[in-house]
């Protein structure tokens, strides 16, 4: 296992078809958007799918969804204590954080790719821990390339849910989507975090494959099977650890054209990578 000892950049784009990417649970549980109407999906829901991906992988992963999780721990602290070497250290009232912090990079890839905070009250037979663990993966808020129009469906209840009980079709709830739409989101590797945590050139491999794959096995009544794909994903590798360009003026360097005056889906955009003088872009088609 190599440690990452360059810089790398990333970027994707993925289409959405008749689906809630992210819902708002501050708005109905409705599509997220900003104040200018553009969709949004938070760096933390894109974080939960790439989990979810890495599990698939059969890689070990901390944060579990409860609907996901492959063990029988029913909290990170179950999970934490089930390694007994971090046990130890949560027991111990001279524990080492930077040790602790070390084995749990080891164990845990998405602890060593996005930081962990572990912070665990004491109890009878130990003193607590507060560790806080500074990831190398850095993801920003995907973005629709155009406002998104939101599409809400009454819906009615067709069954009882207890016995006894009068009520059953006439109960209703209300279903968004999105009809269609375009996002973007960006991210990159820090190679100085990456030392620290042990994030290395394979972990790299994996996450970008990940991202390649990031809605498959995500299926859900609010994300029917194919209405959300990623269409490509763009991958710097620099030459150095700072790398040759910030990765604001990487990000930048990838363009979208409308060819549409209306545009709704995909096929209504061209997209381009500016030249960078000495960084090549990797350009790979979702799977």
């Amino acid at each position: 296992m190599t440690i990452l000892d360059h810089k790398i950049d990333f970027a994707v784009v993925l289409s959405v078809k008749k689906a809630n990417p992210n819902g708002d649970p501050l708005n109905g549980n409705r599509p997220r958007q900003n104040y200018d109407g553009y969709g949004e999906i938070s760096d933390v829901a894109l974080k939960r799918k790439i989990r979810n991906r890495l599990q698939d992988m059969g890689e070990a992963v901390f944060v579990q969804s409860n609907d996901r999780k492959n063990d029988s721990y029913n909290s990170l602290r179950e999970r934490a204590e089930g390694n007994p070497d971090l046990e130890k250290i949560m027991k111990s009232k001279n524990g080492s954080a930077d040790e602790f912090a070390q084995l749990a990079c080891q164990t845990w890839i998405d602890v060593r790719s996005f930081g962990q905070v572990f912070a665990f009250k004491g109890d009878k037979s130990g003193t607590g821990v507060s560790v806080p663990v500074r990831g190398p993966v850095s993801i920003h808020t995907a973005t629709s390339l155009h406002p998104i129009d939101i599409t809400s469906t009454q819906i009615t209840k067709s069954v009882n849910s207890e016995p006894g009980t009068s009520r059953g079709s006439d109960t209703m709830g209300m279903k968004h989507r999105v009809d269609s739409g375009v996002y973007v989101f960006y991210g990159s590797i820090n190679t100085q975090l990456a030392e620290k945590t042990g994030f290395t050139i394979e972990d790299a491999e994996k996450l970008k494959q990940t991202l390649r794959t990031l809605f498959e096995n995500d299926l859900s009544s609010a994300r029917p099977e194919g209405s959300m794909e990623v269409r490509t994903v763009y991958w710097w590798e620099h030459g150095s650890k700072l790398g040759q360009y910030s990765s604001a003026k990487v990000h930048r360097s990838l363009l979208a054209e409308r060819i549409s005056d209306e545009p709704r889906g995909y096929e209504d955009y061209t997209f381009s990578v500016a030249p960078l003088d000495g960084l090549e872009v990797q350009i790979l088609d979702g799977l």
